[in-house]
């Protein structure tokens, strides 16, 4: 079922050529913010991979590829990309990066199994980027660090729209706060992954929980991740799993968490071995992608993805997705969409 919120009394801050012209603008400068303060190299990437070679993202590990034949080929099977995150590794692997320096690039991708309401669209545009690092950064200091130096990069965007649209006023606070899943389920024990989000965004603003995927306390996981990219396994010592986790914001338009950004340190041997062991996929270790990884023959990378849309979304105080991309929705949905002024592109 889509579901669709409408904020009482919602009027679009810009028209829609406004709207279409700041598009490109927070597109244009934030991607430059992010690849001067990551130190990172923009790559050319594929809409479709060969099935069956364990590059595609597996996301939650339940969603259907869209996949289709090619008559030159034999009719070999390729499916749309859901994202890059194994293929980016690949990719560092081969340019033969050292430490410190990375790719990104302009993701697209159809997600067909998507339950579509505000934030959530077949179609996807996002930052996929990713850093090659040193094993002994395998660690959450260094997690937290790269995160704020992406943080830095949204902040600076805030203000760049708000120098030329004085009407968006900034929101951002002016540090994101770091917190734990399992700290979370603790001190917010009745209530729902999602709606500990809701707590944690409405008090602090911006936040980066960390530790998405592994188990909880309770048994529970906050959300779902594929055990073949994010390390979600790795004790951290400091009684915590996992090495990855999500930046989210809140949003007042639609009064809710919003997530902006996936990210965090990919796994190496050890938790490749122990999270396909956990989820009961052994079988993929002998997949290409995960053969390459367990024979040592795979850089240590820390990466992610930032939407596109979900940026401006955000930044231009839009209540829906559809507003800052083109997609295909349910009649029910732009019907509703154009009674509350909710100018669908």
């Amino acid at each position: 079922m889509s579901q669709l919120y409408v904020p009482k009394g919602y009027k679009p801050v810009l028209n829609e050529k406004e709207t279409e012209n700041a598009i490109v603008l927070i597109k244009d400068f934030f991607q430059l913010a992010l690849s001067t303060e990551l130190n990172l190299t923009r790559v050319t990437a594929p809409l479709f991979v060969k099935s069956g070679t364990g590059i595609n993202d597996d996301l939650n590990g339940v969603e259907r590829p869209v996949h289709f034949p090619v008559k030159d080929m034999n009719e070999t099977q390729m499916e749309i990309v859901h994202s890059l995150a194994k293929w980016k590794r690949m990719k560092i692997t081969e340019m033969g990066l050292t430490p410190g320096f990375g790719i990104y690039t302009d993701m697209n991708a159809i997600r067909a199994d998507e339950e579509l309401d505000n934030l959530h669209s077949l179609y996807v545009d996002q930052w996929d980027w990713e850093l090659c690092i040193d094993e002994r950064d395998r660690t959450i200091p260094y997690l937290k660090q790269v995160v704020e130096k992406v943080y830095r990069c949204l902040k600076r965007t805030e203000f760049y729209i708000y120098d030329r649209y004085e009407e968006i006023k900034p929101l951002l606070p002016e540090n994101i706060t770091f917190l734990y899943s399992d700290d979370l389920q603790r001190e917010f024990p009745n209530k729902t992954p999602k709606e500990r989000e809701y707590e944690a965004c409405k008090k602090y603003g911006a936040v980066f929980i960390i530790g998405i995927g592994g188990k909880l306390p309770d048994g529970s996981i906050h959300d779902g991740r594929a055990p073949d990219y994010d390390d979600w396994i790795t004790e951290t010592g400091d009684g915590h799993r996992g090495l990855n986790g999500d930046i989210m914001v809140w949003n007042p338009v639609l009064e809710n968490a919003m997530e902006l950004s996936s990210m965090g340190i990919r796994v190496n041997r050890e938790s490749l071995s122990a999270q396909l062991n956990e989820r009961n996929c052994m079988e993929r270790a002998n997949l290409p992608f995960h053969s390459l990884l367990l024979s040592g023959n795979m850089k240590q990378t820390l990466g992610g993805g930032i939407g596109q849309s979900r940026l401006c979304m955000y930044f231009l105080r839009k209540a829906h997705i559809g507003e800052t991309q083109v997609s295909i929705w349910p009649e029910n949905m732009v019907s509703e969409c154009r009674k509350n002024k909710i100018a669908i592109l």
